[in-house]
């Protein structure tokens, strides 16, 4: 019994002794300040685009490759001092046509949602505590539509690395939000423009839920870039989301009261 217990207590010390170094050389890896202020270049390089129509494709596919299409609109607003808004309108297929979906993102408070339903003609209001739920069947939830908010995370950059072809930084990014259905991101920006490359979400229990792949950039004004094609990897349950930009126009003339929520019975 003896040499049992001393069995098990060596190899209890020589798993927490792994697991501690582990951490230590992630600890030591890790630096929050360059984290954020990698976070805060990507954030300032891509202010004052105003705002922004896009007409887009949305391919949603199932684990044994099935596959339906959605055609929709993204109207978005820049906003000077809070999150910025979005407007999101169905207009195909015809059991869609119509829907749509309000985004008003904030800095510190959560972020207030609405979604318009046709075939009940009512708008429904999306809770805090259901942002980690799918938006419109795809593998986006309700929080990934949200814009990009330094107050959002607590940042670390963890390592430079290069994917596929392309110098990158490695964030860890931990949402500050309690409601958030993520317990960290880790997001890959190229290291000369600071766009997203790709960023992998982690579940409430810490396992790899989702990838997102940004591929296609394209600039406009000779300052903002925008991807043309965005994937998101679902890989507990096989299914995948796919939107491409087929077009995007900036600064159109787009203001505050396009934005509102008493405009989403009638929004075009």
């Amino acid at each position: 019994m003896k040499s049992i217990k001393h069995f098990i207590t060596k190899k209890t010390l020589i798993t927490s002794l792994i697991t501690m170094s582990a951490f230590a050389a992630f600890s030591a890896l890790a630096d929050p300040a360059k984290g954020l202020e990698i976070a805060e270049q990507r954030k300032a390089v891509d202010m004052g685009w105003g705002d922004s129509v896009a007409t887009m494709e949305m391919l949603l596919r199932n684990k044994q490759g099935e596959s339906s299409t959605r055609l929709m609109r993204l109207k978005s607003l820049e906003v000077d001092d809070d999150g910025d808004k979005g407007l999101t309108i169905f207009d195909e297929p015809r059991d869609v046509k119509g829907t749509a979906f309000l985004n008003h993102s904030h800095i510190t408070k959560s972020d207030d949602q609405w979604l318009y339903l046709p075939a009940l003609k009512r708008v429904k209001r999306i809770s805090s505590r259901n942002k980690s739920g799918p938006f419109m069947g795809s593998e986006f939830a309700y929080e990934d539509l949200s814009s990009f908010e330094l107050e959002k995370y607590t940042f670390n950059y963890i390592e430079d690395a290069k994917i596929e072809g392309v110098d990158t930084f490695v964030l860890e990014q931990v949402p500050t939000d309690k409601n958030s259905g993520y317990t960290k991101q880790k997001v890959w920006l190229d290291q000369q423009y600071y766009r997203p490359v790709q960023v992998e979400f982690y579940d409430r229990k810490g396992a790899l839920l989702k990838t997102l792949s940004f591929e296609d950039y394209q600039q406009y004004l000779n300052q903002y870039w925008r991807a043309h094609t965005m994937s998101m990897q679902n890989h507990q349950t096989g299914k995948s989301t796919v939107l491409t930009t087929t077009d995007l126009a900036f600064q159109t003339g787009l203001k505050d009261k396009d934005f509102q929520k008493n405009t989403l019975k009638r929004a075009k």
